[in-house]
């Protein structure tokens, strides 16, 4: 194999690579219930709402992973430390 033929292809591998990385999977609304630890009908709450992003195929309803995640972090608190209270004597 020559040095070109090989360098085109780790081109490709790479391409495909990166491709690969960036492909984000389609979850139905029941993965994305078991994952946030809740009931479909708050997932399709959140649908209705417009909290969450969709993709709709056809008739059904699918919601990306990168979504979910982003729902995730969109809620999160940040730790703070609490102030200690001392009792009154």
């Amino acid at each position: 194999m020559s040095k070109q033929t090989e360098a085109r292809a780790t081109d490709q591998l790479r391409s495909v690579a990166a491709e690969t990385e960036s492909f984000d999977r389609l979850l139905t609304v029941g993965q994305v219930a078991e994952r946030l630890n809740v009931g479909e009908r708050f997932v399709r709450r959140l649908i209705h709402e417009r909290r969450i992003d969709v993709r709709h195929l056809g008739k059904h309803v699918r919601i990306k992973e990168s979504a979910v995640e982003a729902f995730i972090e969109a809620g999160a608190v940040p730790v703070t430390p609490r102030a200690r209270r001392r009792r009154a004597a």
